[in-house]
């Protein structure tokens, strides 16, 4: 299953962007007001859990610095990762697209598929915090 969020432009550096997004407390910034729960276990770990959904581990998987961070589960269970790429439009603009990609079966990806579009839009939206 692959999702991807429509280009969102930030008025920072890509630099700014990029540091931004590897340091996984921040994500705590950009998660929906239905937040239950979010915990920073290592300085490349998190855990959160939205209200009705499981708790989700997830590590930073791969940088490429100043245009891409790629987030993925921890847990074997439901594969996926998250990407963010970032592509700098100027020195105080950068554009962010977010993207999810993850393999499950038809069954699974049907209940999740809402649920997790909503989730990559508001982490999209809420990228103005940084």
């Amino acid at each position: 299953m692959h999702i991807e969020t429509p280009k969102k432009t930030i008025q920072k550096s890509s630099k700014e962007v990029y540091e931004f997004l590897i340091d996984v407390k921040n994500f705590e910034k950009l998660m929906p007001e239905n937040i239950s729960k979010f915990e920073v276990i290592s300085e490349d770990r998190f855990l959160f859990a939205l209200k009705g959904m499981p708790e989700i581990v997830l590590q930073r998987k791969e940088l490429t610095p100043t245009s891409k961070v790629v987030l993925g589960a921890a847990s074997e269970k439901l594969p996926f990762t998250l990407t963010a790429n970032l592509i700098e439009l100027s020195a105080t603009e950068t554009e962010v697209v977010l993207s999810f990609e993850g393999e499950f079966n038809a069954m699974m990806a049907m209940m999740i598929k809402n649920p997790i579009t909503n989730f990559m839009g508001t982490l999209s939206e809420n990228l103005n915090k940084v």
